[in-house]
């Protein structure tokens, strides 16, 4: 995993407890601020699924 990534959160987190998302070549990586060292790794695909359910509310949180 490289070292220099630029990992974003959003601006509504409030505590060391959020989730970052940064660009990897053709993958997105995915992680919680709390453990850094234990990422996610979605591809393109992964992550546009991903993200289109999380906004059409396919998921009870």
């Amino acid at each position: 995993m490289p070292e220099d990534l630029d990992f974003r959160r959003s601006t509504f987190c409030e505590s060391n407890a959020c989730v970052e998302v940064a660009e990897m070549d053709t993958d997105i990586v995915v992680r919680q601020s709390e453990h850094p060292d234990r990422p996610l790794v979605l591809s393109r695909p992964e992550w546009e699924a991903f993200r289109s359910g999380l906004l059409a509310g396919e998921f009870d949180f």
